[in-house]
């Protein structure tokens, strides 16, 4: 674990883990640092002689942190011989909580400032589950040399209808979870179980002690002009149920060669629904698109890679605390409050 500061006037302190290639377990991820997954010795990622593919995972809004990539397809790539770096963005998890600073360009500049600040200038694969993928796609707007793919779980570009969605869902719970917190937490502990709830109870903090519900749906977005400038490979992971399975075939339009997954019989929280699935997809999408890898080797390094840190019995599902695998209400990003009464 790692505490680093983005640096410049706007800058904040990060919590930053960092996984080493074939190592599965936490790095020092620490600025000027070179060991395991930096360069240098020990880097070579399965069936590669050259420097192993970095991948960069985005989490969601509110709920969410690094954790629900530490737990769930992290470990398995790390495994797989990725250099896997992860962080709280600003606000969540063990990350610095600014009073105000939340519009997305900011979350994109703290990627940017990351980046640079651990060092690594070459292109990257981002992931990014929700919100996490958006951060990922304006990245790689603003950066396109910069992006070696995209992987997006259940996430869309920033365009007018996205902020004027996440304007209704962050409005809502800010009513839910500052003007009836204890109300909310008791519903959702009741409906959802005391994880969710806990969770919930850290989203209403954010919500309460900073802008982030008045800032996010003022960000800057994207026309499709934009979006088309992207130039990395990119995948789109959908669960079938879920709202955003419908703009699949929208940013196929806008980005050909875009390859879509859909997973049957789940909604929005497909990452810690079936972690095995998304991790052989993502892993695969990351390996055919690393430059230095030698593709034969690398793919048995990827069906290795989905067997760590995932059990065998998660491939059909993975029982969340206080969910239930499969089709459960959409609960993860914004604290359950969308679907209270």
């Amino acid at each position: 674990m790692a505490m680093v500061h983005t640096g410049g006037p706007d800058g904040v302190r990060l919590h930053v883990q960092r996984l080493g290639p074939k190592q599965g377990g936490p790095e020092q991820g620490r600025p000027g640092h070179a060991g395991p997954g930096r360069g240098g010795a020990g880097r070579g990622g399965a069936g590669r002689g050259g420097a192993a593919p970095t991948a960069v995972l985005l989490h969601g809004l509110l709920t969410d942190s690094l954790a629900a990539y530490y737990f769930t397809v992290g470990p398995g790539l790390a495994a797989a011989g990725v250099d896997v770096v992860m962080y709280d963005q600003r606000g969540h998890g063990r990350s610095e909580r600014p009073a105000g600073g939340y519009r997305l360009e900011m979350f994109v500049g703290d990627l940017e400032r990351l980046l640079d600040r651990l060092g690594i200038h070459g292109p990257v694969h981002l992931v990014g589950n929700c919100f996490g993928g958006t951060v990922a796609l304006s990245y790689a707007v603003r950066h396109p040399e910069r992006v070696a793919g995209l992987s997006l779980i259940e996430s869309e570009p920033a365009t007018g209808a996205w902020a004027a969605k996440l304007d209704r869902l962050l409005g809502y719970a800010a009513a839910q979870l500052s003007e009836h917190e204890s109300d909310a937490l008791a519903w959702i502990d009741a409906h959802h179980g005391g994880h969710t709830a806990r969770l919930a109870r850290s989203a209403a903090r954010l919500v309460r002690t900073t802008s982030i519900a008045r800032d996010i749906p003022s960000s800057a977005v994207l026309g499709e002009g934009r979006i088309r400038s992207v130039r990395g490979p990119v995948l789109a992971l959908y669960g079938a149920d879920s709202d955003m399975a419908a703009q699949a075939p929208w940013l196929e339009s806008l980005l050909p060669g875009t390859r879509t997954v859909i997973v049957p019989g789940h909604e929005h929280s497909v990452l810690v629904e079936v972690p095995a699935l998304v991790l052989e997809h993502v892993l695969e999408h990351v390996l055919e698109h690393d430059p230095d890898g030698d593709r034969d080797g690398d793919r048995d390094g990827a069906r290795d890679g989905a067997r760590v840190g995932v059990r065998d019995g998660d491939r059909d599902g993975v029982r969340e605390p206080g969910g239930r695998a499969g089709g459960r209400p959409r609960v993860a990003a914004f604290a359950g409050v969308e679907t209270a009464p």
